[in-house]
């Protein structure tokens, strides 16, 4: 079985569409999708993606975007750019694509992967960002890997030694790592807003039958991208970030 995963989509579907064409064709290069949360969000299109990634065998945790859009969280923590852009898809959301979101779980936990979209420990809004932090979330999973999204970086965090302490390794692009059952929280970035200095779209391939692990990166044409959230009159700054990647 080969999974796409996927993460932090942010209503990008040109994005999104670009890596299902890159991940090649469902039912001979991969079988199903697991998408980590924040489908919604910062972007143009979240009834789009929303209806792409139905279209899809999927399974699908909830982020802290998809609960701002229910109303379910206090957006007054988020910055003003981000502000906005919840109250823009709170307003263009259909009920059925609410509905969806309000459906969705928070962790979901199959064979030897635990999901979440930001930590085991506060699946919604924790960022793991740093080795500590990872080390700190060890404890609250049982299976030997957690696949989390939220901070928008693909990075494996890697137990080391018997004390609890933790490696950061950073991803080598179209590269099968296997998997050694070696306690591990797994980001496979993020599809529609990068933040790592790099525009590309990223996610992954896992095949649980061979236990590998393989990060990919692929370029999409942001600008048009741009020009739809121009037309929606979003913030600017949401907008100029899909060029640089941060």
């Amino acid at each position: 079985m080969r999974y796409l995963v996927i993460s932090d989509l942010h209503a990008n579907l040109t994005a999104l569409e670009t890596v299902l064409a890159d991940a090649g064709q469902l039912g001979q290069d991969y079988d199903f999708v697991w998408c980590l949360g924040d489908v919604v969000g910062y972007g143009p299109d979240p009834n789009e993606c929303i209806d792409r990634l139905r279209s899809l065998p999927h399974l699908c945790i909830a982020g802290n975007h998809d609960w701002a859009a229910l109303g379910r969280l206090d957006i007054r923590t988020f910055n003003a750019d981000a502000r906005k852009a919840v109250g823009w898809t709170r307003e263009t959301l259909t009920d059925e694509n609410l509905a969806f979101l309000e459906a969705l779980p928070i962790t979901f936990v199959l064979g030897d992967f635990t999901l979440a979209h930001g930590s085991p420990r506060e699946p919604v809004w924790e960022y793991i960002l740093d080795p500590l932090i990872a080390a700190l979330n060890f404890s609250y999973y049982q299976t030997p890997y957690c696949l989390v999204g939220h901070t928008h970086t693909p990075v494996i965090f890697r137990m080391a030694g018997d004390r609890g302490e933790c490696d950061a390794v950073a991803p080598e692009y179209n590269m099968r790592v296997r998997l050694n059952g070696s306690r591990q929280i797994i980001n496979p970035g993020s599809v529609g807003q990068p933040r790592d200095s790099d525009p590309r779209a990223s996610y992954a391939i896992l095949d649980v039958d061979n236990m590998t692990w393989e990060y990919r990166r692929i370029p999409y044409d942001y600008k048009l991208v741009q020009q739809r959230m121009e037309r929606s009159d979003m913030p600017e700054r949401l907008i100029n970030r899909l060029e640089h990647g941060w």
